[in-house]
């Protein structure tokens, strides 16, 4: 997993602004600013998909979703 500073660390080697990565990802600017900044704890939704497309934390984005899913795998 990475830190916020070594993603922005990484941006900025690639040439890339937050505001455009996050565009390119379909996330509001916002949003990747806040995470990175720490003012939005990531749990659910789309600061969680953010975070973990950073690699900032270990999860799943799952667009499809559903409980009926969770069942078929116990």
């Amino acid at each position: 997993m990475r830190t916020p500073g070594e993603v922005k660390e990484t941006l900025q080697i690639r040439g890339l602004s937050i505001a455009e990565w996050a565009r390119e990802n379909g996330f509001s600017p916002k949003q990747v600013y806040q995470v990175l900044n720490a003012k939005h704890k990531p749990t659910r939704g789309k600061s969680h998909q953010i975070t973990v497309k950073l690699g900032l934390k270990d999860g799943i984005i799952e667009p499809d979703f559903t409980f009926e899913k969770i069942k078929e795998t116990l």
